[in-house]
């Protein structure tokens, strides 16, 4: 398994090792240094609500994939609470049992998309989908088209789905290779030296710009509005990071 402190190449069962250490701090468990959360999910729900308009309104039904168990879901639930929306989750049993119980709450212990009785029993149903930090991992575990599908047949009409924090390396290298990202890597590193970026190079087992756009056009395929959205600059990864919002019309 990977070490808490390179959270490189993990999957589910990872997670599970991971939720269930007790010597990790909240943001360790889902895969992170603490540098890269801690002070900075206020910003990243706010930025979430921004995107999921669905979201501020009133008994909606609401699917979080891959939750985790840092102040995130935490603010999901009682958003959820506040406007009487049913809220699904769905991760990995100790990630689940590190989150409150409650009755407009419903946990599945899977991993998605292997979940065939929240599948059948939601098809057209949910009015909000998100998925914050985990597209990664689905390279991981799963299929990407497999994942897509799944999660679109679960939207009703007007439904919005986020695909959050996505980490696209083809992003990343535009962004090194810009003065901005040469400082930031200067500062960052204590050092003189340029970053060494490499374009038109193929890294695999990453998501890149090919990967983001296929998503969005086999969703354009199925009849879905699809979009690359930014992050604000308050968000901890922005300049290296995107999101997907899929709108069913």
């Amino acid at each position: 398994m990977a070490t808490a402190k390179s959270f490189s190449n993990i999957g589910f069962e990872d997670f599970r090792q991971l939720a269930s250490d007790s010597s990790l701090s909240k943001y360790e468990r889902i895969g992170f240094p603490d540098a890269y959360r801690a002070g900075f999910e206020a910003a990243i729900f706010a930025d979430i609500r921004s995107k999921l308009g669905n979201l501020d309104r009133e008994q909606q039904r609401v699917l979080d994939i891959g939750p985790g168990c840092s102040d995130l879901p935490q603010m999901l639930i009682e958003h959820c609470r506040a406007r009487g929306h049913h809220l699904a989750l769905v991760d990995n049993r100790e990630m689940l049992d590190l989150l409150p119980d409650a009755g407009f709450i419903e946990k599945t212990a899977a991993l998605y998309p292997n979940c065939p009785e929240l599948l059948d029993a939601n098809a057209g149903k949910f009015d909000v989908i998100v998925c914050y930090s985990v597209l990664h991992y689905v390279l991981v575990d799963t299929a990407f088209f497999r994942f897509l599908d799944a999660s679109l047949a679960l939207l009703a009409p007007g439904g919005q789905f986020l695909i959050g924090d996505i980490p696209n390396v083809s992003k990343r290298k535009r962004f090194f290779a810009s003065e901005a990202g040469i400082r930031f890597h200067q500062e960052f590193m204590n050092t003189s030296e340029p970053p060494r970026v490499a374009f038109n190079q193929i890294e695999h087992d990453q998501i890149d710009d090919a990967i983001v756009m296929a998503l969005l056009q086999r969703a354009r395929a199925q009849g879905f509005d699809a979009y690359v959205v930014g992050q604000p600059a308050n968000l901890p990864m922005a300049n290296r990071r995107e999101d997907i919002l899929i709108i069913r019309p």
